[in-house]
């Protein structure tokens, strides 16, 4: 569920927060469902406890977890608005990133259109 690409330029902390919230975003992780401890999902990742810390203190800094004390981290009331404006600025870096390579905007209209039609999984990937 918390998949995470070692040989990515992405940091882990960075692509752990994304898939949490995609998860969120997507209706696989709901409001009170409680995170895997630090710990656990370090060895499951096998990435150092820090790296995990990391994306959970983001994630809390941001209202998407809340913590308690000797219970863990939970996922909180979303705050839809928040995690789309923070999804929307990925899409805007990555757009950048598209036309910069030289990929015309007619094309990645197409594309957003494309995608926009298709129908999706779960997960929030095409079917």
């Amino acid at each position: 569920m918390f998949d995470i690409d070692l040989m990515s330029r992405v940091p882990i902390y960075e692509q752990l927060y994304r898939r949490i919230l995609e998860l969120v975003l997507s209706g696989v992780l709901h409001e009170q469902d409680k995170l895997p401890s630090v710990r656990s999902l370090a060895t499951e990742l096998g990435v150092n406890p820090n790296t995990i810390a990391k994306a959970y203190a983001l994630l809390e800094r941001d209202g998407i977890t809340f913590s308690l004390a000797g219970r863990g981290s939970f996922i909180a009331a979303p705050d839809i608005r928040l995690a789309q404006g923070q999804i929307l600025t990925e899409f805007d870096e990555v757009t950048c990133r598209a036309l910069d390579a030289g990929i015309l905007a007619e094309d990645l209209k197409e594309h957003v259109t494309t995608l926009a039609a298709a129908p999706q999984t779960a997960e929030g990937g095409q079917a």
